[in-house]
């Protein structure tokens, strides 16, 4: 098996003595500078904000949910309407994730924290009836019947929503499994990762690249296998997921113990985590991507992302804000940001008005994206700490 990748490459452009890196990934849709944010539009659907508003905000790249969308409305009318692109008006770059996440992250919405190492075994997955060699089967939440996910239908799936980017099938441990249970877990990620790259290959047309997900917990050994075993196969770039610890300590020492053993010259990608300090932190140990639900979810209950405040948020909802006549940043370059002050944001949510939403939305995505242009810069001029410590208070 040799996958090529034509119309995909990345190119590491410059490197500084932390070890992070600034880079160029191009995809069919365009490129994008690395360091860089992928902001979830879970449902082909950005929350509050079309895709105007994102590439008002300077977005490069959004991705989409497999699980999800193979639910409602289905990859079979999505392929119909040419692909997520032309679905849902997005021509830049894209990226699906493979669907695992969200069916071992099922039942009562807990699983994802205890993945997450946030809750330890208080988990009640109820969606999930079965997983074994072959695949899982679960409920959907639309309407209740049994689907069965395996590494072929992800790829399948993922190949008719039409992303640039995509991920194999894995599976997710929690944090509270054993270490022998977390081994024979990889152990078939990897075997599910060796059926993913024959399927891709299968119906391989240049449009996409595909992602190895490096797995194994919080055991350095076992990231150290897994990490070796995605440099080993032809995937395009190597994502890092699965349980990532207890604590902020626990995350860094697994990333720390997955990317030396990854394949120097592919990009990575890091699921699911992306506040601010984990930017910084990680852009050191050779993460080039990021994905987070943070931005815009965090919009939704009336908090804006801020450079320089504690906690990296404001919440516009405190009662300080009522007679607050300034606007939320006015370096921002985007309206929600400049033209429109804390005062007015203050009123909108607390008279429940949906705008209020749509203006911290677009705010926190153009922070972001503020931030992730002024590390690539910051990277390139060897002031990565003096930034890190504008941004972080």
């Amino acid at each position: 098996m040799t996958l090529n990748y034509p119309n995909f490459s990345f190119d590491i452009t410059h490197k500084d003595k932390s070890g992070a890196r600034v880079g160029v990934l191009k995809t069919p849709h365009g490129e994008i500078q690395t360091p860089n944010y992928i902001f979830c539009g879970t449902k082909a659907a950005i929350k509050a904000l079309s895709p105007a508003q994102m590439i008002e905000a300077q977005t490069d790249i959004i991705l989409a949910n497999t699980y999800h969308l193979m639910l409602q409305p289905g990859a079979d009318l999505i392929e119909k309407a040419g692909g997520l692109h032309k679905f849902m008006n997005w021509n830049g770059p894209m990226l699906t994730d493979s669907g695992g996440f969200q069916v071992f992250s099922l039942g009562e919405g807990t699983m994802a924290n205890e993945i997450k190492g946030k809750n330890q075994g208080k988990h009640d997955n109820k969606s999930l009836i079965s997983m074994n060699e072959e695949g899982c089967v679960f409920r959907s939440y639309v309407d209740g019947h049994k689907i069965k996910l395996t590494p072929e239908s992800s790829m399948e799936i993922q190949r008719k929503l039409g992303a640039d980017l995509l991920m194999q099938f894995d599976e997710c441990t929690p944090y509270h499994v054993d270490k022998d249970y977390t081994a024979r877990s990889m152990e078939m990620s990897m075997r599910w990762g060796d059926r993913c790259l024959a399927e891709f290959e299968r119906h391989d047309n240049g449009a996409q690249g595909l992602y190895g997900i490096i797995q194994g917990g919080v055991h350095s050994d076992l990231r150290k296998i897994s990490a070796e075993y995605t440099k080993d196969r032809d995937f395009f770039g190597t994502a890092l997921g699965g349980c990532l610890g207890g604590s902020e300590e626990e995350m860094e020492t697994v990333v720390a113990a997955s990317l030396p053993h990854a394949h120097p010259d592919r990009p990575v990608h890091f699921l699911g985590i992306g506040q601010m300090k984990d930017v910084f932190k990680f852009v050191r140990l050779g993460v080039d991507t990021f994905d987070c639900v943070i931005p815009t979810r965090l919009a939704r209950h009336g908090t804006a992302l801020m450079k320089g405040q504690p906690g990296e948020t404001i919440n516009l909802k405190n009662a300080k804000y009522r007679d607050d006549h300034t606007p939320l940043d006015e370096e921002n370059r985007v309206s929600a940001s400049t033209e429109y002050s804390k005062a007015y944001i203050h009123h909108l949510f607390k008279a429940g008005e949906i705008l209020g939403m749509q203006l911290l939305a677009q705010h926190n995505v153009a922070t972001i994206n503020r931030l992730m242009r002024e590390v690539r810069d910051a990277i390139q001029a060897g002031t990565l700490d003096s930034l890190e410590k504008e941004w972080l208070s």
